[in-house]
């Protein structure tokens, strides 16, 4: 397991680009709400411990982990300011295959997003068999995966800047 005795919250700032001069969009997945949000408010809080301006988050809330690719590109087209964003969702084993249709379909739409567009959307979608998995990386034994989305966020926003010409 990718996780297993590793704490997802732990970083280097002195390795992280200051974000002060970044904005970020988060998209977030109403269902398992619990879950999501405590991904979203750790992805919120390291934006503003490495540097982020409050103001320069955008949060917009979808239904569920399916719609995350329709409002990341919605939010790629609306907001040609952003640097970066974050899709943040959770999608927990079930007894049927729907699990396998969502997982599959929303990581092709975001990988697509980034193909086609100029800013780059990071993946925070937990595709968990339990809901103690869930809980255990969106602020548990694990940390927090949106902590380490908002990292590779601004990670990303950087190499942005740095590849213009």
């Amino acid at each position: 397991m990718a996780t297993e005795n590793k704490n997802l919250s732990e970083y280097d700032k002195t390795t992280i680009p200051n974000a002060k001069n970044f904005r970020f969009g988060i998209v977030v997945s109403e269902w398992n709400d619990t879950i999501t949000n405590n991904l979203f408010q750790g992805a919120f809080d390291a934006f503003v411990d490495c540097g982020a301006l409050k103001e320069n988050i955008v949060r917009w809330d979808v239904p569920g982990s399916f719609e995350l690719i329709y409002g990341a590109k919605k939010m790629q087209q609306s907001y040609d300011m952003l640097d970066a964003i974050i899709v943040v969702g959770v999608v927990i084993q079930g007894e049927t295959k729907h699990f396998d249709f969502v997982c599959e379909g929303v990581t092709q739409g975001i990988k697509d997003l980034n193909i086609q567009s100029d800013i780059p959307v990071i993946f925070c979608v937990l595709t968990d068999n339990n809901m103690q998995q869930s809980i255990d990386r969106s602020g548990g034994k694990h940390g927090n995966k949106g902590t380490e989305a908002a990292i590779a966020a601004i990670k990303m926003a950087q190499l942005r800047k740095d590849a213009k010409f």
